[in-house]
């Protein structure tokens, strides 16, 4: 079985290029997300994450994601700390996630840090979707409610397109020029062939 990683920044539309894939019957597994649910609800974790960062970090039984990010935010030294409890945790459920999976032909592993973090090492094959930052920021705006000011402050947080760009075996381009089903579709077919 190949393991594809995608990967786009803030408002590139990589969940909605997901989303294509799944309706095609290909199992995604959405790392961000999956991260979140870990620190919010897996035990070892959480007992880690209260350990490195204190009983603050977790307000009531809930995870309390303002204090962390204060805690993380301005310091590379603690964020290295909470990347460090995470990962691990996310690579542990992802194989235990592909072993559910493991009789389909490709699975998408989707992931915003796939480049920075180094994961894309891991996979068969990379994806990119791009768009124009002007569109980026539009979508999120509409989707989030975030000003453009707090938008471009994330995408300037993020690796460019075009350092992307450069490890990416595939790129798909969401800018609205192209339908992004056919651009899909093509993918499908050379990630199913044997």
């Amino acid at each position: 079985m190949k393991v594809i990683g995608i990967t786009g920044g803030i408002g590139s539309g990589k969940t909605t290029t997901c989303q294509i894939f799944e309706h095609l019957g290909v199992p995604v597994y959405y790392a961000d997300v999956r991260a979140k649910e870990l620190m919010a609800f897996e035990g070892p974790l959480k007992t880690k994450i209260i350990q490195a960062f204190g009983e603050e970090a977790y307000s009531g039984g809930r995870l309390d994601r303002a204090y962390l990010a204060k805690e993380v935010f301005n310091s590379k030294e603690q964020l290295s700390v909470l990347n460090g409890l995470v990962h691990p945790a996310v690579a542990d459920d992802f194989d235990d996630w592909l072993e559910e999976h493991k009789n389909a032909d490709y699975v998408l592993k989707e992931a915003a840090i796939l480049f920075e973090s180094g994961a894309y090492q891991a996979v068969d094959f990379t994806v990119l979707v791009i768009a124009p930052e002007d569109v980026r920021i539009q979508r999120v705006v509409q989707r989030d409610g975030s000003t453009p000011e707090q938008v471009l402050q994330r995408i300037k947080n993020q690796w460019t397109q075009e350092r992307k760009a450069k490890l990416a075996d595939h790129i798909v381009n969401n800018d609205g020029s192209e339908l992004l089903i056919p651009q899909v579709l093509e993918l499908h077919r050379k990630f199913s062939k044997k």
